[in-house]
């Protein structure tokens, strides 16, 4: 059986973190948690779980990743985000897969709680995460947001798991305002750091869309309230997102020029 490293990155996550080591028991081998200076009980609750933690300032979602990765003992990780959770179907499936793994990087299926409610449609089940992997085979792209993991054979084949892994999201809307701002934020900056703009068609357009393709092609409207809620949000999500790409595009065009 392969030993397997979890590795989680933090900061103040005292309400989720109990609930995602819990789900790790009798699947990781060792818990790794990088931290970027939380204040709250988060280191707390990861020593009482017998958790290795170390101290790294926040440069983006896939620097994160990538240096806790890199600080694990193993070759072979399940990387989780502090409000993730293992069903015991996913966890009985991860332990299978330790006997005998035949791909490099295995996905999950992810299932997210909003406001109390799972969420089965708006484009957000079953939402396949990459979550176990061999870290020789390749690394996390190093965005601002929206990370991913990358094999360095991009041919190479992707295993899946049964069992859904739970993401505990938002309770309540507020957070997802607050979200949508952070990383319409690092979205924005991350794309005019490596060249890109967008249009005025973009900005008008583009929101609409995703209104259309998530409330009524992705059946968000079976999700009652909360689904058109999601789906009235990623509009304003993209919106502001490109609006900031032209903004900042703008203003990094304006000083090029002085």
């Amino acid at each position: 059986m392969i030993p397997l490293s979890a590795v989680i990155i933090t900061f103040n996550e005292e309400r989720n973190l109990g609930r995602c080591l819990e789900s790790l028991k009798g699947i990781a081998d060792e818990i790794v948690i990088v931290d970027s200076n939380s204040t709250d009980r988060t280191l707390e609750i990861a020593k009482a779980h017998n958790a290795t933690v170390f101290q790294h300032a926040f440069a983006g979602y896939g620097e994160q990743k990538n240096y806790a990765t890199s600080v694990a003992t193993h070759d072979w990780i399940i990387s989780l985000d502090a409000d993730e959770a293992l069903t015991p179907e996913l966890a009985r499936s991860i332990l299978e897969m330790k006997e005998n793994p035949t791909f490099s990087v295995y996905q999950v299926p992810r299932l997210t709680n909003y406001c109390g409610k799972w969420i089965k449609h708006c484009g957000w089940y079953p939402d396949k995460q990459t979550r176990i992997y061999n870290r020789t085979m390749g690394r996390w792209i190093e965005k601002k947001v929206h990370e991913f993991w990358q094999l360095d054979d991009v041919r190479g084949n992707i295993g899946y798991l049964k069992g859904d892994l739970l993401h505990y999201s938002f309770a309540t809307i507020n957070e997802h305002l607050k979200k949508i701002e952070k990383y319409s934020e690092l979205a924005a900056r991350d794309a005019v750091e490596n060249g890109k703009n967008t249009n005025m068609f973009k900005i008008y357009f583009s929101p609409k869309w995703h209104f259309v393709n998530e409330y009524f092609f992705q059946l968000g409207f079976l999700d009652g309230f909360y689904g058109y809620t999601i789906c009235r949000l990623s509009v304003y999500a993209t919106f502001l997102k490109y609006s900031k790409i032209k903004l900042y595009h703008s203003q990094k065009s304006k000083l090029g020029k002085n």
